[in-house]
C-alpha cells in the first residue's frame, strides 16, 4: 500500500482557506511517494476522481465560517457515506477518500462551539473513526455518545456491529472503574432492537450477554424471530460458564413462555435441573388443551422425571389417571411393539443367529470350551437381543419334554451365579411389559436355588427399569427379600430395586437402605450393591444424609476390604448422588481428601468426573488430562476413573467429543498401562450407540492389544459403540475375534457380550444417554452406564467373575430408537416423514434446511445417531418441534386435499 498520504495525519496541518479545495495530499519525502500518489489518482475512473475532489470541498466547506454553508456541506457529507454504506464488500469510496481528512476534521471539531452543528460532526466522524480510529481508541463510540440521538440503523449495518464491539470493550473497562453505565444502555437498546429486526439475532444476544443485561431480549423477539433467537441462546449455553449458561436458558424458557411453544419451554424446563419441577408444572399449566398435555408427559416419561400429576395440572380424575399412565411410562411397552410388527422383527432370534458361526472359517467354529461360561454368555446375548419383546428361544419358550411347559432346562444349563443372570435375563426379555413380567417371574420366586431367587428378585428390578406403577409391585415383592439372611438374595433385591427405582428419589428406599449400609451382619458385597442402589435412586439429587452414610461407611473399612476390587464401586455410588451438579459436590470432594490413601484419590476423581459429566467443562478435562500425564508408583489406580471422567465431561457436545478423541489417541501412545486399560472404555462412552468410523477402527486395533485388560475393554466397547445399531462393519470384526480368541474363555466371553449389545433389541433400541435433538441428557441412563463402566475398568473380578449381573444395569440406558406417530386418542397413525442427518442451522441466515440426504418413509421409524425427522405432509401438525419418540399429531384446519 502507498505511505499514508497525509505523514502528519492532517491533525497539524492548519485548516486551509476556504476559497481553495485542499490540494489532493502533501508531497511525499520521496519521489517514489510522490509518483504512486500520482499514480493512484490516475488509476481513478473520472467519476472517482469527481467524487473524491467533490468530497474534499465538503471538507474545506464544513470547516467555513458561515453556519448555513457548514450545516450544507455536512449534510452533503452525510449523504454521500449513507448511500454508499449500503453495500459492506469493501470500504466504501466516500470513507477511503475522507481518510486523510480525519484528523483535521477531528482537530476542528474541538474548536467547535456547542451547537446542533457540533452533534451533527460528531455523528460523521464517529462513522469515519469505523476506518480510521487506532485500535482500542474507542472513538466511534466516543463521538456517537456526543452525537446526536439519531438512528444509528440508518448508517448501515457494519457500522452497528462496530459500535456493539466497541460498547462490551467499554462496558467491561467502566464496570472494573465504577462509571456509570446509564448511556451505553440507551445505545444498547438501539443496536439490539435494529438487530432483531434485521435477522442478526445471534449479534443481539452476543452483546447483551457481554453488557449481562438479556432481560432485554424478551421484550425484543417476535413471532418471526423468537425460535432463531432461542434456539442461538441454548446452543450457546453449553458454552457458557455457570451461572451465565443457566440465565441464558432462563431467558429462553421465558421467551418460549410468552410464544407459547409450551413443548420446546418444557425441554428447558428439564435441562434447569434446580427448577425443574416448578417449570414444568408452569408449561402445563399454561394451557387447557389436553392433548397438548398428553405430549408433554410424553417427552417427560422419555427423560425418565419421576412426577405426580395433581389437581392443578387436570382437574378430571380420568384426565389425571391418563397423563399419570403416561408419564409412568406404561405406553412404552405397546409403542415399541408396534414398532417391531410394522418393521417385521418379531420373530425371537436365538445367540446362535448373532454368532452366525457358519461364516467364520476354520478354527474355532465349533468350539465347545468352558460351556458353562458359554452358557452364561448365551444367556447374556439372548437377553440383550430379544430384550423388550417377551419371546425368545431360551427362556420363554416352552419345552418339550416336561409337561410344565416352563424354561427350567435353559436356567439349569448355568453354574451357581450364572443362574442368577439367566433367571434375570427373564426380566430384560419382557422389558417394560410389568405385567406379564411379575407373572413370569412368579415362579422362580419359589425356588429352592437361592441363585435362582437372587436372579428373579432381579429381574423383577429389570422390568420394571423406567416404567412406574402407582401400587408398586416392585416395591412390595423386592421388600420382603432385602432383609433376608443369604447375601446372594440380597444383593438381587437391593440391585433390582436401584433398578427398578431409579431417579424416582422415593424416601422409603432411603430409609430401607440407608439401614442396610448400617448393618454390622452385612457382607462387603451387599453393602457396596446397597451403596450403588442408593445412587441410581437418588441419581443428581445430591442428597445429604445419603453421601453421608455413604462416606462414613467408606471411612469405616479396615485395609483388608479396601483391597477388595469390588470397592471400587462405592466412589461411584457417591458420586452419581452429583450427577452433573458440578459445584454441588465440593463439599463431598474435600470430606473424601480424608479417606484411606489407598482409595482417596479414586474417590477424589471419581466425583469430579461424575460432577461434571455431560457439561462440557473444558478447565475439567484439563485437569483430568494433567492427572492422567502423571507417573505413578504400582498399585495405584485412579488413572482409570480419570480417562472415563474426560469422556463423560466431553460427551456433551461434538465439538468436545472429537478432541476428547484426538487426546485419548494421545494417551495410547504415551500413557502407563492402567491408562490404557481405560482408553478404550473412555472411547465406547464417546461415541456410545454412534459408531463412528476411526473410533471403531482404533478400537479394532487395540482388539488385538498384547494386555488382555486393554483388548477385553476393547471389544467391550466395540459393543458398546454399536450398541443397537446390527453395524455390519462391527457385527463381522466380532465374528473374526470370535475366532481369534476361540482358547481364551474370557476373552471369548467378552466379544459375546459386545455380539450381543451391537444387536440390542433387534437393532431398534439406543445406550445413548441424549434425547431430544441431543438437547436432554437423562441421568438415569447415564448412572447406569458410568456404572457398568467402572465396573469394567477391572473386568476379570467383575463381570468375569461372579458380578457379571452388573451388565443389567445398562437397561436404564435402553430406549427404543423409534419416532412414532399416534393420533389425538394415542392410536398410532402413520404419515409420511424424512428422515435425514440433521445439520446444525444454529445463527444460520434465512431458513435453512434441518436436514440433509434426506429419505422419506412412513412412521414409525427408526432414528439411528445424528438423524433427524421432519414430517413430510402438511396434512398434520405435530405437537413437538423435535419428532423423537411418541410424537401426537393433530389435524391441520387449514389443509385442504387437493
Amino acid at each position: 500500500m502507498s505511505p499514508p498520504e497525509n505523514p502528519n495525519d492532517g491533525a497539524s496541518a492548519a485548516a486551509p482557506s476556504p476559497s481553495e479545495p485542499t490540494p489532493p495530499a502533501k508531497p511525499s519525502s520521496s519521489a517514489k511517494g510522490k509518483k504512486k500518489d500520482e499514480k493512484k489518482d490516475d488509476d481513478l475512473s473520472e467519476e472517482d476522481l469527481a467524487l473524491k475532489e467533490q468530497l474534499e470541498l465538503y471538507v474545506v466547506r464544513a470547516q467555513d465560517v458561515d453556519p448555513g454553508v457548514q450545516r450544507l456541506a455536512l449534510e452533503s457529507m452525510r449523504q454521500e457515506i449513507r448511500s454508499a454504506t449500503s453495500s459492506m464488500t469493501s470500504v466504501p469510496k466516500p470513507l477511503k477518500f475522507l481518510r486523510p481528512h480525519y484528523g483535521t476534521l477531528k482537530t476542528y471539531y474541538e474548536s467547535m462551539p456547542e451547537s446542533e452543528l457540533k452533534k451533527y460532526m460528531a455523528d460523521i466522524l464517529s462513522v469515519l473513526a469505523l476506518t480510521m480510529s487506532a485500535e482500542g481508541e474507542r472513538e466511534s463510540l466516543r463521538y456517537r455518545l456526543l452525537g446526536s440521538e439519531g438512528d444509528i440503523g440508518s448508517w448501515g449495518h457494519e457500522y452497528v456491529r462496530n459500535l456493539a464491539g466497541e460498547i462490551a470493550q467499554e462496558f467491561q473497562k467502566r464496570q472494573g472503574d465504577d462509571m456509570p453505565i446509564d448511556e451505553l444502555m440507551e445505545l444498547v437498546q438501539q443496536i439490539v432492537s435494529f438487530h432483531m429486526k434485521h435477522n442478526a439475532e445471534p449479534e443481539a444476544v452476543d452483546l447483551l450477554m457481554e453488557v449481562e443485561d438479556l432481560d432485554l431480549l424478551v421484550e425484543h423477539v417476535d413471532s418471526t424471530n423468537y425460535k432463531r433467537t432461542c434456539l442461538y441462546l441454548t446452543s450457546s449455553a453449553r458454552f457458557l460458564s455457570s451461572p451465565d449458561d443457566t440465565l441464558a436458558l432462563d431467558i429462553a424458557y421465558t421467551i418460549y413462555m410468552k410464544f407459547e411453544d409450551l413443548a420446546s419451554a418444557l425441554r428447558i424446563a428439564l435441562l434447569l435441573d434446580n427448577k425443574s419441577i416448578q417449570y414444568v408444572k408452569q408449561v402445563y399449566t399454561a394451557t387447557d388443551d389436553l392433548v397438548l398435555k398428553k405430549q408433554f408427559s410424553y417427552i417427560i416419561a422419555r427423560h425418565g422425571l419421576a412426577m405426580e400429576i395433581d389437581d392443578e395440572i387436570a382437574a378430571d380424575e380420568n384426565d389425571k389417571e391418563m397423563l399419570q399412565e403416561i408419564v409412568n411410562n406404561t405406553k412404552l411397552s405397546e409403542g415399541y411393539l408396534t414398532l417391531a410388527r410394522d418393521i417385521e422383527v418379531m420373530e425371537a432370534k436365538s445367540p446362535e443367529d448373532i454368532y452366525k458361526v457358519h461364516l467364520i472359517d476354520g478354527r474355532g467354529a465349533s468350539s465347545s470350551l468352558d460351556s458353562a461360561r458359554q452358557n452364561l454368555a448365551a444367556t447374556f446375548v439372548n437377553a440383550f437381543v430379544n430384550a423388550g419383546f417377551g419371546q425368545d428361544k431360551l427362556m420363554t419358550a416352552p419345552s418339550d419334554s416336561s409337561s410344565s411347559g416352563s424354561s427350567g432346562n435353559w436356567l439349569f444349563k448355568n453354574k451357581e451365579h450364572g443362574k442368577a443372570s439367566a433367571a434375570a435375563s427373564l426380566g430384560m426379555i419382557l422389558l417394560w411389559d410389568t405385567d406379564s413380567g411379575l407373572a413370569q417371574l412368579d415362579k422362580y420366586l419359589h425356588s429352592t436355588d437361592t441363585h435362582v431367587v437372587a436372579g428373579a428378585l432381579l429381574g423383577i428390578g429389570v422390568v420394571t427399569c423406567g416404567v412406574k406403577n402407582d401400587c408398586d409391585p416392585a416395591l412390595a415383592i423386592l421388600m420382603e427379600y432385602v432383609n433376608k439372611d443369604d447375601s446372594n438374595i440380597r444383593i438381587g433385591a437391593i440391585l433390582g430395586l436401584g433398578i427398578a427405582y431409579a431417579g424416582s428419589q422415593k424416601d422409603e428406599l432411603r430409609v430401607q437402605l440407608s439401614a442396610i449400609l448400617g448393618d454390622p451382619q452385612a457382607t462387603l458385597e451387599v453393602l457396596v450393591f446397597t451403596a450403588v442402589a442408593l445412587g441410581l435412586v437418588f441419581v443428581g439429587s445430591c442428597n445429604e444424609e445419603i453421601a453421608q452414610s455413604i462416606i462414613f461407611f467408606l471411612m469405616e473399612r479396615s485395609e483388608a476390604e479396601l483391597a477388595e476390587p469390588i470397592i471400587r464401586l462405592l466412589p461411584v455410588a457417591l458420586g452419581l448422588l452429583y450427577l452433573g451438579k458440578q459445584e454441588s459436590v465440593e463439599a463431598t470432594a474435600e470430606v473424601s481428601k480424608t479417606f484411606d490413601e489407598k482409595i482417596r484419590k479414586y474417590c477424589d476423581v471419581t466425583l469430579m468426573s461424575l460432577a461434571y459429566a455431560g457439561t462440557g467443562n473444558v478447565l475439567k478435562v484439563q485437569k483430568l488430562l494433567g492427572i492422567c500425564s502423571q507417573h505413578l508408583e504400582k498399585g495405584e489406580t485412579h488413572q482409570g476413573p480419570a480417562v472415563l471422567g474426560i469422556a463423560l465431561i466431553a460427551m456433551s457436545e461434538e465439538l468436545g467429543a472429537e478432541m476428547a478423541v484426538r487426546s485419548l489417541e494421545r494417551l495410547l501412545q504415551y500413557g502407563e498401562q492402567n491408562i490404557r486399560r481405560a482408553v478404550p472404555l473412555a472411547l465406547g462412552i464417546l461415541c456410545i450407540s454412534n459408531p463412528k468410523v476411526n473410533v471403531m477402527d482404533t478400537l479394532s486395533r487395540l482388539s488385538h492389544d498384547a494386555d488382555a485388560d486393554v483388548s477385553m475393554a476393547a471389544i467391550i466397547s466395540l459393543g458398546l459403540i454399536g450398541a443397537g445399531t446390527n453395524n455390519a462393519r462391527i457385527a463381522g470384526m466380532l465374528r473374526n475375534l470370535s475366532s481369534y480368541y476361540y482358547k481364551e474363555a474370557a476373552h471369548l466371553f467378552c466379544v459375546r457380550i459386545a455380539q450381543g449389545l451391537v444387536h440390542l433389541g433387534k437393532g431398534l433400541l439406543t445406550l445413548s444417554p441424549y434425547h431430544s435433538d441431543r438437547f436432554l441428557l437423562s441421568p438415569m441412563a447415564l448412572g447406569g452406564i458410568v456404572t457398568v463402566l467402572h465396573a469394567c475398568l477391572d473386568m476379570k473380578s467383575t463381570i468375569l467373575g461372579k458380578y457379571h449381573y452388573i451388565l443389567y444395569i445398562i437397561v436404564l440406558a435402553m430406549q427404543p430408537r423409534m419416532l412414532l406417530t399416534v393420533d389425538e386418542d394415542l392410536k398410532p397413525l402413520p404419515v409420511p416423514v424424512r428422515v435425514g442427518q440433521a445439520v446444525d442451522v444454529v445463527g444460520q441466515a434465512g431458513r435453512p434446511k434441518t436436514i440433509t440426504g434426506f429419505q422419506t418413509h412412513t412412521t414409525p421409524v427408526l432414528l439411528a445417531a445424528g438423524e433427524r425427522a421432519e414430517l413430510a405432509t402438511d396434512k398434520y401438525i405435530p405437537l413437538t418441534s423435535t419428532l423423537e419418540g411418541f410424537v401426537i399429531l393433530k389435524k391441520n384446519p387449514e389443509y385442504h386435499e387437493e
